[in-house]
C-alpha cells in the first residue's frame, strides 16, 4: 500500500514531501521518542507521532521511513516543512489521535512487529 493509498483512506493531509507519496509503506511504528524510533523502526515503516520539529525528519530519513503522521491536529514546524522538502520526507497530519490512526492503518492491512 502507498502513502496516498493511506492518506485517502485515512484523510490525512500532505504537508511536506507530496512527490513521494507513492512510497510503498512496508509497516508501521508509533513513538514519541526519537531514540525509540532511530533503535526500533525499519526502513519503509510509517511513523506516527505528536513530535512536530525537525529531528523528526533527520530521524525519518535515517531510518528510511515510508513517511511521518503528525496526530492531534498537531502541525509541523516551519523549519521541518523545510527540510522534510528538501530530503524527500513525506509528512502528513491528522485531527485524529494516535490510537484512532493505528486502528484505520491496522484496518488498512499495515502491520507492525513485535520488538524483542
Amino acid at each position: 500500500m502507498t502513502l496516498a493509498d493511506i492518506a485517502q483512506r485515512l484523510g490525512l493531509e500532505v504537508r511536506a514531501g507530496a512527490d513521494h507519496l507513492d512510497r510503498e509503506v512496508t509497516g508501521g511504528y508509533v513513538s514519541d521518542l526519537l531514540s525509540d524510533v532511530m533503535a526500533h523502526s525499519e526502513a519503509g515503516d510509517l511513523w506516527v507521532t505528536l513530535q512536530i520539529h525537525e529531528n523528526t525528519v533527520a530521524v525519518a530519513s535515517l531510518r528510511e521511513l515510508a513517511g511521518v503522521i503528525l496526530v492531534g491536529g498537531r502541525e509541523p514546524e516551519e523549519e521541518t516543512v523545510k527540510r522534510a522538502n528538501a530530503e524527500g520526507v513525506p509528512i502528513l497530519v491528522t485531527p485524529l489521535r494516535s490510537y484512532e490512526v493505528v486502528c484505520g492503518l491496522i484496518g488498512a492491512g499495515v502491520k507492525g512487529r513485535a520488538i524483542p
